[in-house]
C-alpha cells in the first residue's frame, strides 16, 4: 500500500521564524561588537522610513501548561513584576544609547509566558518607560497575548489607552479531557468574557489561538471548538499543529503518553476538517496555520503581498529592525540575529554589568540573506521566484531537482523562474522550505531538534 502524503512528508522540521534556524547559528563568529554594528546599520537604513519593532518577553506564569515549549518561569509571587520591568527598561536604554537619534516604534508585541500575569500598573510603567526615549510611528500596531483566565477588564482598558488594538487569547481546545491533559482548564465562559470586553473597549483585531493534535483530542472536539469560536467571531485565528518536543528541558510536555496523541492521517483530518469549517465561517487561510476575516489587517496585508514573518510569527507590518527585550528574546537586525540569556538570573546579572544580555547570535552571510528571502516568500506568499539575479545561487538546480517529487505529488508547481505551492501543498509548506535550507542539507541533526512538520 502506498503511504499517504502525511505519512510520507511528516518529518521533523523547523517552523522558519528565522533563517538560518537557531540550531544552525554560527556562534563562534558572533561578537557583540558586530551585533551592535548591524543594529546601527539597520537603524540608520530604516528607522525614519518604517520605524522599528519591539518584542518583549514577559516570562511569568502562575501554572504550567504541558503543551507549551516557550521560555517561562512558574510562580504566584507577583512581587517579581517590578524588578523584571526595571530590567527590561534598562536593556532598552542600552539599545537607545546606541542609536544616533530617537527610535520610532512601529510595532510592539508582548509575549510570554503570560503577559497578563503583570498588573495594569506595571504594564503601564513598561510602555510609558519605552516612550521616554522613543516616539510612535504614524501607523503603529501594538499587540499582546492574554490568558482568558486572568486577563482583567482593567488590563484591557489600560493597554487600549496606551495604544494597543490587537490582542490574542490562547484557547487551544474547549474539551475538558484535553484541557486536563495539557493542564490548561479554561471554561468557554472565560474566553467569551474577555473577547466581549475587548470588543466593547474597541480592539480592532481580536485573535484566538487553537491547536490541533493535542492529547485525547478527537474530531468532535475540534468541531465543537470551532463552533464555539464562530459564536465569538474573533477577527483572526491561529490554528496550528501541536509541537510535541518532550526532549526540551523544562517545557513540561510530559503529562501524557505519546500514544495519547492523534497520529498521522488522524491528526491531519483534524486540520483539514477544521480548515473547511473555518472557510465556511468566512476565515481565509493566511500564510501557514493562520486564518483571518476579510476586515482584518493580516488579510489585507496578505492580499497586498506585504505579509512578513519573524520571531513574533506573522505580522502585517514589516520592519527591518526588530529588537527583542527580556529573557530569551531574539532580535533581528536583518543582517544578524541575537538571543538573550535564557535564565532570569543570568539576564539580570548581565544587565547589572551594564552589558546587553546576549547569549548567542549569528551574522548572516550573503547566501543566508538569499535563502532567507526565498523562505520568507514561501511562508508568506506560498511562492518564490529567482527571476532577479540577486535571488539566484549555485545550489538552486539541485534544489529544483529535489523538489520534483513534490511537484509529482501535486504539492507545488515549478515554472522556469518560479515555484508556487498549490492548495493541496499548503499544509506541507515547511517541507518545501526545508528543500531550500542549505544549512539543514549540509548538516542533518543527529538528535531531535524540531517538531514534526504536519
Amino acid at each position: 500500500m502506498q503511504p499517504s502524503l502525511v505519512q510520507k512528508y511528516n518529518i521533523p522540521g523547523p517552523r522558519y521564524t528565522s533563517y538560518p534556524t537557531v540550531p544552525y547559528w554560527n556562534e563562534e563568529l558572533f561578537h557583540v561588537a558586530d551585533w551592535k554594528a548591524t543594529v546601527l546599520q539597520s537603524f540608520n537604513e530604516s528607522n525614519n522610513s518604517e520605524g522599528i519593532s519591539l518584542y518583549i518577553h514577559l516570562p511569568f506564569c502562575e501554572s504550567l501548561c504541558t503543551f507549551c515549549g516557550c521560555n517561562k518561569r512558574i510562580t504566584k509571587r507577583h512581587e517579581v513584576e517590578h524588578h523584571y520591568i526595571e530590567a527590561v527598561l534598562k536593556e532598552w536604554k542600552l539599545y537607545c544609547d546606541l542609536f544616533p537619534n530617537k527610535p520610532i516604534i512601529k510595532e510592539i508585541h508582548l509575549g510570554g509566558g503570560t503577559p497578563t500575569f503583570f498588573s495594569a500598573e506595571h504594564l503601564e510603567i513598561l510602555i510609558n518607560g519605552l516612550f521616554l526615549t522613543a516616539s510612535k510611528a504614524e501607523n503603529y500596531e501594538f499587540s499582546f497575548e492574554g490568558h482568558p483566565n486572568n486577563t482583567t477588564r482593567q488590563q484591557l482598558q489600560k493597554l487600549y489607552d496606551l495604544g494597543f488594538r490587537r490582542v490574542s487569547f490562547g484557547v487551544q481546545d474547549y474539551s475538558k479531557k484535553v484541557q486536563e491533559a495539557i493542564h490548561r482548564i479554561q471554561p468557554f465562559h472565560n474566553v467569551a468574557k474577555v473577547t466581549f470586553w475587548a470588543k466593547e473597549i474597541g480592539y480592532t483585531s481580536i485573535g484566538h489561538d487553537l491547536i490541533f493534535g493535542l492529547p485525547f483530542q478527537t474530531l468532535e472536539d475540534v468541531i465543537d471548538t470551532i463552533d464555539k469560536t464562530k459564536s465569538l467571531q474573533p477577527d483572526r485565528l491561529a490554528f496550528y499543529s501541536y509541537a510535541h518536543v518532550p526532549w526540551i528541558k523544562g517545557n513540561g510536555q510530559r503529562g501524557f503518553n505519546d500514544a495519547d496523541l492523534p497520529q498521522d492521517d488522524e491528526k491531519r483530518q483534524l486540520y483539514e476538517e477544521g480548515k473547511k469549517l473555518l472557510a465556511k465561517n468566512g476565515y481565509h487561510e493566511i500564510g501557514m496555520d493562520h486564518f483571518a476575516l476579510e476586515n482584518d489587517s493580516m488579510f489585507v496585508s496578505a492580499k497586498k503581498g506585504n505579509l512578513h514573518r519573524n520571531f513574533m510569527g506573522y505580522t502585517a507590518s514589516k520592519t527591518q529592525l526588530m529588537i527583542g527585550l527580556g529573557v530569551s528574546s531574539i532580535s533581528d537586525s536583518w543582517y544578524a540575529f541575537a538571543q538573550n540569556e535564557k535564565t532570569i538570573e543570568d539576564y539580570y546579572a548581565r544587565l547589572e554589568q551594564n552589558e546587553l544580555p546576549l547569549l548567542r547570535g549569528h551574522l548572516l552571510t550573503n547566501e543566508d540573506l538569499k535563502i532567507r528571502k526565498h523562505i520568507l516568500n514561501l511562508m508568506c506568499q506560498f511562492e518564490t521566484s529567482w527571476n532577479d539575479s540577486q535571488m539566484q545561487f549555485s545550489e538552486l538546480p539541485m534544489i529544483l531537482n529535489q523538489l520534483e517529487e513534490m511537484e509529482h505529488d501535486g504539492l507545488i508547481e515549478i515554472k522556469e523562474h518560479k515555484i508556487s505551492i498549490t492548495e493541496k501543498g499548503k499544509p506541507f509548506v515547511r517541507n518545501v522550505c526545508m528543500a531550500f535550507d542549505l544549512h539543514l542539507m549540509r548538516k542533518a541533526p543527529e538528535t531531535k531538534l524540531f517538531s514534526m512538520t504536519i
